[in-house]
């Protein structure tokens, strides 16, 4: 529809000084990379981490109460300050960081040209250490070279190939440390401790290789042998923005069964359901809520990515199948309640899982507006 020309003569010099502000935001913009770079330097020099949560929470805090006071929406201001913050903590990780242990020899990355390999390869690189990678077509006399005299020996290659290239590891120093990037925890660590003697950890990045910085991530930690002989990468870890969770293996397994393998198998049924019952996607997204529309961006995600990877995650725990049956189990009979009409036991039930959120319902209550506010606005 074509704007009438009193209407354009009127909204051309907003438009103007709209164009100028924005001009200038994005002057200030830039000054405050500019300041973020300094910031980067001085915390690489003295050992801080980039990501400082009380820190965040008092600025966020702050700058709410100025929005109210000046006002302007809260939520609008710190909106524009977290996507700063988010870009300030990527700007600051290419400042380089502390190398926490001055002394350690090369780190060998067992898989270092694949993504997760690769980013953590970056991460070593960019904290100092000089950083070996090792490839699957490598010779034994390659990867024997590569790892004489190594502080760390990282294993970052697929699930199913991890116990295979753990077990195959040439002796490695008594002293370097072997540790694993896998996202099942008890077997893989069980193979480390028969291969190598010496101190053993095993990590999970709670992430993948796509994302911009460590801040804020969670890293798993599982203790292997000789705890002492790992503190310096947990810090160092630490220090790249990242929280890392201690959990034994046993645990940390049963967890990923439902963060995981469960939610995993749940979205590609989801969406091998959506593809047979064969309606057009774009009628879909056009008549979509928000919250419809962002169910749809996570379960298309996964179709965007690597099915080999997928299956290997779901099916990589000894009882991800039991999980999963019993998931299935659950669905029949809420399948049950619907045929035949039993409202109250609906009502029942869906008090029982209200009860288990707890207060967490109503906080993820207030996070999902953001999300869904932020799934919306972007919708072309």
């Amino acid at each position: 529809m074509s704007t009438p020309s009193g209407a354009q003569e009127a909204l051309a010099p907003l438009r103007d000084q709209i164009d100028d502000v924005d001009a200038q935001v994005m002057e200030l913009l830039a000054r405050r990379l500019e300041l973020v770079s300094q910031v980067g330097e001085v915390k690489g020099r003295h050992g801080l981490p980039i990501y400082d949560p009380a820190r965040e929470r008092a600025m966020i805090a702050t700058k709410r109460e100025r929005a109210a006071e000046r006002g302007l929406p809260p939520d609008l201001v710190e909106d524009v300050l977290r996507r700063c913050m988010r870009e300030a903590y990527t700007h600051e990780k290419n400042m380089g960081f502390t190398r926490q242990a001055p002394d350690l020899g090369p780190v060998v990355v067992v898989g270092g040209a694949g993504r997760m390999g690769a980013l953590w390869g970056r991460m070593f690189a960019l904290s100092g250490y000089d950083v070996r990678v090792v490839e699957r077509d490598d010779t034994p006399e390659q990867v024997a070279e590569a790892v004489d005299g190594a502080g760390v020996v990282l294993v970052s290659v697929p699930i199913a190939d991890t116990l295979d290239v753990v077990r195959g590891l040439p002796p490695l120093p008594a002293d370097c440390l072997l540790a694993d990037l896998t996202s099942t925890k008890r077997e893989v660590m069980r193979a480390m401790l028969e291969t190598h003697p010496g101190p053993v950890l095993g990590l999970h990045p709670m992430f993948g290789p796509d994302v911009d910085s460590f801040a804020k991530q969670v890293v798993a930690a599982v203790p292997g042998r000789e705890p002492q002989a790992s503190t310096w990468l947990v810090e160092q870890i630490r220090l790249w923005g990242a929280r890392v969770h201690e959990v034994d293996a046993d645990e940390h397994d049963h967890a990923m069964g439902l963060i995981q393998a469960l939610r995993h198998f749940s979205t590609f049924a989801y969406g091998w359901h959506l593809a047979h019952e064969d309606r057009d996607l774009d009628t879909l997204l056009a008549l979509s809520s928000p919250i419809y529309r962002l169910e749809l961006i996570m379960v298309g995600r996964l179709f965007a990515q690597d099915a080999e990877l997928y299956f290997d995650i779901i099916t990589g725990s000894s009882d991800a199948l039991e999980l999963v049956e019993r998931y299935h189990e659950r669905y029949a009979r809420a399948i049950e309640l619907l045929r035949t009409g039993d409202r109250e036991a609906f009502v029942r039930q869906f008090g029982e899982v209200e009860e288990w959120f707890g207060e967490h319902a109503e906080r993820f209550l207030g996070e999902s507006r953001a999300l869904l506010a932020h799934a919306d606005a972007t919708r072309s």
